[in-house]
């Protein structure tokens, strides 16, 4: 099913730590930021879902979003000020604002964040949701794990959660078995 393009929709991809970055915008507030494994897998997903979009790396708030991700993948930010406007359900967009409240560098279980939005026992649904976030890294759906602790569930693959988590310091990193 083909995702309508918001009247005034807006795109850019540019190259960050965890992939090719593909930022939606419309109107000035994010509404997707997407990571994918090349430019030319980007581009496919825009074709697909937003082919009224149109490129423009310089509408708001795409030069403030790259300089706050180039800002948090250097250890300088902890926490993105940016005008934000993901579309879902309310349940999904409980979920959404919940996981903005997760401090950087900590972790919460799917049990605990459906605790948190006063759905206690819903860790199924508050999974499905946090899968379905928009807008990866900048609202931290990374920071939820497996109620044993496992890296569970990241849409964007468990190899950029646990970089993510790393980076945050939340997650000890691997050792280096050879160099």
């Amino acid at each position: 099913m083909r995702t309508p393009a918001p009247e005034a929709a807006c795109w850019a991809t540019f190259k960050d730590p965890i992939g090719q970055a593909f930022a939606v915008a419309c109107n000035g507030e994010l509404n997707r930021l997407l990571h994918f494994s090349s430019r030319a897998q980007a581009l496919a997903w825009w074709r697909r879902e937003l082919p009224t979009a149109l490129e423009n790396r310089d509408a708001p708030p795409f030069p403030e979003l790259r300089r706050q991700l180039d800002e948090y993948y250097r250890g300088a930010r902890t926490r993105f000020d940016l005008p934000l406007a993901p579309h879902g359900t309310y349940f999904q967009e409980s979920v959404w604002r919940a996981l903005t409240e997760i401090p950087f560098g900590s972790t919460l279980t799917y049990g605990e964040l459906a605790e948190r939005i006063g759905r206690a026992g819903a860790a199924r649904a508050v999974g499905r949701a946090n899968g379905d976030n928009p807008i990866g890294v900048v609202i931290p759906c990374h920071r939820v794990i497996g109620s044993d602790g496992s890296l569970t569930g990241y849409a964007g693959g468990i190899d950029r959660k646990r970089y993510l988590l790393e980076l945050e310091g939340a997650l000890r990193p691997a050792p280096r078995l050879f160099d």
